[in-house]
């Protein structure tokens, strides 16, 4: 799997987040501006509510860019046979016949990518599967706990 292109994948989804954030906080922002939401009597609170969610839009945006940043300076890098999972690695798991690719990312943890034909879900050195896995080793039989359930686990490609 090229990681090259995941990345580029990856940034392409984080533009497209940063500029719906964007638009949607404009859009709250003038809601709580408007004429419209000018309280009626001290029940009414259509203004402060549209200038919360503006708030917390442009703080999604603020968090976006930030994570835009840190994928345009990650260092895209092989790694070699026995080396470590860490930031950047292209993780291969299998459990029970099945096998599922994560992308150790320094943010956008859950965004789900399709590349080529794979599914590859981002995950983060401080997520829960993320703490589970960094440290491990191509051939590693692990026993990790997803969603409260523990199954056995087997790493069979770190790139």
């Amino acid at each position: 799997m090229n990681k090259r292109a995941l990345i580029k994948e990856i940034l392409a989804r984080l533009e497209d987040e940063l500029a719906l954030y964007h638009r949607a906080a404009l859009t709250a922002r003038a809601d709580a501006t408007d004429e419209q939401s000018k309280a009626e009597n001290k029940y009414d609170t259509r203004g402060l509510e549209a200038s919360y969610l503006a708030r917390g839009q442009s703080r999604q945006a603020a968090e976006t860019e930030r994570t835009l940043e840190l994928f345009e300076k990650l260092t895209v890098r092989a790694f070699e046979a026995g080396e470590a999972i860490d930031l950047g690695a292209l993780v291969e798991l299998e459990t029970k016949g099945t096998r599922t690719f994560y992308f150790l990312g320094p943010g956008a943890g859950g965004t789900e990518i399709v590349h080529g034909k794979q599914e590859v879900l981002v995950i983060t050195p401080s997520s829960p599967l993320g703490r589970q896995i960094v440290g491990r080793k191509q051939g590693e039989r692990l026993r990790l706990t997803l969603g409260g359930v523990p199954q056995d686990y087997r790493v069979v490609s770190v790139g």
